[in-house]
């Protein structure tokens, strides 16, 4: 039964006291149900992990399914829970009031009136999932900052949830696995053909999304990926040049002061003296 059939009331829900943030997950069966006709003062967030939920307003019943994100606005009349048909619903949950600065990261697809919803792939979805279940374990630490710290792994969430917002300029899922790899150890090998793979994508199909949605060859990307992180050792460290190099992927320094000069405008030695003994460490 959802809020569109009136013929039998409904008892209310309980509906928890939020200061900030109340984050936990539950596994439920046919039959669970949560009604609040006047909604709450608080967002509503569900993430998705297994199984399906039912979510209704007064003019639209939207599906939650396995990988997806579901918000639900503030005064808004729900209903939600799992219908016999689904069997069950295992879900991550948060009631929060948001800090001023997330209200873009709140900005989702409309699926009906006070209710948004995205859909993230594997990857993301995982990450999704991890940062709301260290929001929830840390909620309940003895630190002295465990709420903090609990708010912080769930602006993570929201951040990620944003990464597949289509009203942002998206990266496709596969590109970020690449990414990642780059950013994890650039003096791997990081050639196309291992970008590529990771991405599960064929070379030649990879290489062109990457300059679509980047702007520059992968090649070009994970240089100046190297370069940059070359520029702040120079700055922060009294590394050699040629350790420096080797740090970051560069096997010939030579080459190394080559491109960097390239890239800045001048040697690494010249880049290193410019700075002043205040701005020489961290």
């Amino acid at each position: 039964m959802s809020l569109r059939d009136p013929a039998t009331p409904r008892p209310e829900s309980f509906t928890p006291t939020v200061a900030r943030l109340l984050v936990g997950e539950l596994d439920e069966g046919a039959g669970y149900t949560t009604y609040r006709s006047r909604g709450t003062s608080d967002w509503l967030l569900f993430h998705t992990l297994e199984g399906e939920g039912r979510l209704g307003t007064a003019t639209t019943d939207v599906r939650a399914l396995p990988g997806e994100t579901t918000l639900i606005r503030p005064g808004t009349p729900h209903d939600y829970g799992v219908e016999p048909r689904l069997r069950h619903w295992h879900f991550r949950y948060a009631h929060f009031h948001p800090r001023p600065e997330w209200s873009d990261l709140l900005s989702w697809p409309e699926v009906a009136p006070g209710i948004l919803q995205l859909r993230a792939g594997v990857q993301i979805g995982q990450r999704i999932a991890a940062s709301l279940a260290d929001s929830a374990r840390l909620s309940t630490g003895v630190l002295a900052n465990s709420e903090l710290l609990s708010l912080n792994a769930f602006e993570a969430a929201l951040l990620w949830c944003d990464s597949v917002n289509p009203s942002r300029n998206q990266i496709d899922e596969r590109l970020l696995r690449a990414i990642e790899l780059v950013d994890r150890d650039l003096r791997a090998d990081l050639g196309v053909s291992r970008l590529a793979r990771a991405s599960t994508l064929s070379v030649s199909r990879f290489a062109h999304l990457f300059r679509r949605q980047l702007g520059v060859s992968p090649q070009r990307f994970v240089e100046r990926r190297r370069l940059d992180t070359a520029a702040r050792l120079l700055d922060m460290t009294s590394r050699p040049v040629s350790s420096v190099a080797a740090e970051v992927g560069f096997t010939n320094p030579l080459y190394f002061s080559t491109r960097f000069r390239q890239q800045t405008g001048m040697s690494p030695s010249a880049y290193r003296a410019r700075r002043t003994p205040s701005t020489s460490r961290a």
